[in-house]
């Protein structure tokens, strides 16, 4: 099927993302796709292990197709646009709750949806070009995917601020945020994956797959944005995203450089954007479960979807790239952070499912 391609070798179902001119994001057909031979390879006693990666140079994958569900939005096909919501959200359940071990490969890009058909995997590898982020609050989107499940692991400073900001970190932040769990070599890199493949026919493949990852790890680096996050728990320790901001500006005026930049990347951001992505994580740190992340994550999906906002961030960042959006509010005083607050009161609450 274009943008994917399955196969089997030995006893390992290799399932390779190929759409390189758009750093394999992912669109349903890919989605359905990938799903389907989740499915099959769930009863079949010849596969026993199932290999996730990305083809080209770029990266495993920049995210989901937001301009084609931005479109199908725009052309009043709503049903269609939850359509893409729902299965890929089917596909993160499956692969967090898989009963063969899953490995991820996460060279490159690891963004948004790559994170989400990554990250839920049972073992997870990336190198020293991986780049991890959740860049959701640029297009008017909140942090999906389940992604909270396994930020909820995690403390609450480091979380919020990977969360919130957007930023794009490195391998080093991506193994203390619980997103992947081994940095290897570059060099070694390919080696390493048909050991993956051949571990498979393994009398305990989780073993042999484990064995190999750990003999082939590397010092993973300076986990930055963690440790700014850290000096900076008191700002992150506030109940909204507005107070976040404003405790960001008292440290900054205080002479806190970190607590500067910090402020003034989330000012730049969508602000009912990110209040919801403030407020979804505190309810799935209560959570924690994937399956019940994943199903605010589907209520919180339809309600930003269908905002202006959505609309308008993807404009601005992926169709016109003139990165001038227009939020509605334009600014964090204008959010309802009380109706907030009861849009993430958890994933039958009477004000997400009727919105």
């Amino acid at each position: 099927m274009g943008g994917v391609r399955i196969s089997t070798r030995g006893a390992t179902g290799i399932i390779g993302l190929d759409r390189p001119e758009a750093i394999n994001a992912l669109d349903k057909a890919m989605i359905d796709a990938v799903n389907a031979a989740l499915g099959q390879w769930t009863d079949d006693p010849a596969i026993k292990a199932v290999l996730i990666e990305g083809h080209g140079e770029r990266g495993l994958c920049a995210g989901g197709d937001v301009r084609a569900v931005r479109a199908l939005v725009l052309e009043g096909r709503t049903e269609e646009a939850m359509a893409f919501f729902a299965a890929e959200y089917t596909m993160n359940a499956t692969i967090a709750r898989y009963a063969k071990p899953v490995i991820a490969l996460q060279r490159g890009i690891v963004m948004g949806g790559g994170i989400g058909i990554s990250s839920h995997a049972r073992f997870r590898v990336a190198t020293a070009s991986s780049r991890f982020a959740m860049p959701e609050a640029l297009i008017g989107f909140f942090c999906d995917v389940g992604v909270n499940a396994i930020l909820a692991q995690t403390t609450r400073e480091r979380a919020l601020a990977f969360a919130l900001s957007g930023m794009s970190v490195d391998v080093g932040d991506a193994i203390a945020l619980g997103l992947t769990d081994a940095a290897v070599s570059e060099d070694g890199f390919e080696d390493m994956r048909a050991r993956l493949i051949d571990a498979a026919q393994a009398g305990e493949p989780d073993t042999a797959i484990a064995a190999i990852i750990q003999a082939r790890s590397i010092e993973p680096g300076t986990a930055t944005l963690c440790a700014l996050a850290d000096s900076l728990s008191a700002a992150f320790a506030e109940p909204s995203a507005a107070d976040v901001i404003a405790r960001l500006e008292e440290l900054a005026d205080e002479g806190d450089p970190g607590a500067a930049a910090m402020a003034e990347k989330l000012k730049g951001l969508c602000p009912y954007s990110l209040e919801v992505i403030h407020a979804s994580h505190l309810l799935a740190r209560r959570q924690r479960d994937v399956d019940a992340v994943l199903e605010t994550d589907l209520a919180l999906a339809r309600h930003m979807a269908l905002r202006p906002d959505f609309a308008e961030g993807v404009r601005a960042l992926l169709v016109d790239k003139d990165k001038a959006p227009r939020w509605t509010p334009a600014s964090m005083e204008g959010v309802d952070i009380p109706a907030i607050a009861a849009l993430c009161g958890g994933p039958r609450s009477r004000a997400i499912t009727d919105s």
